[in-house]
């Protein structure tokens, strides 16, 4: 008597494109979701070095590159909003279509 293995009466598991789409999706919102904390992360940190050691963080700037005071604040000011900016249009806003798009079909 011969036993058949496992393997021989598993069933073969497909899926459709509309499913690997949607889990293309997925993995890619996860991706611009993790982006966008990490950024906003480094943002935060910018701040509080900014906003807690502004002197520290200019002497070792000053050092480096012969800036004003006001220049300096000036180019950490624009830095920031300018990081803000990008992360909201590169990270937040498709994530967000994507999530928005993914419920959507899921609902038809």
């Amino acid at each position: 008597m011969l036993r058949k293995n496992k393997l021989d009466c598993k069933e073969e598991i497909t899926m459709n494109d509309g499913q690997r789409n949607n889990i293309t999706l997925e993995a890619l919102a996860t991706i611009f979701g993790g982006s966008f904390l990490f950024s906003y992360a480094i943002l935060l940190l910018w701040f509080l070095i900014f906003l807690f050691a502004p002197d520290c963080f200019y002497g070792l700037n000053s050092k480096w590159f012969s800036i004003s005071r006001h220049e300096f604040d000036l180019i950490n000011y624009c830095g920031m909003a300018l990081l803000k900016i990008v992360n909201l249009v590169f990270f937040l806003c498709p994530y967000l279509s994507i999530k928005l798009w993914l419920r959507k079909r899921r609902t038809e």
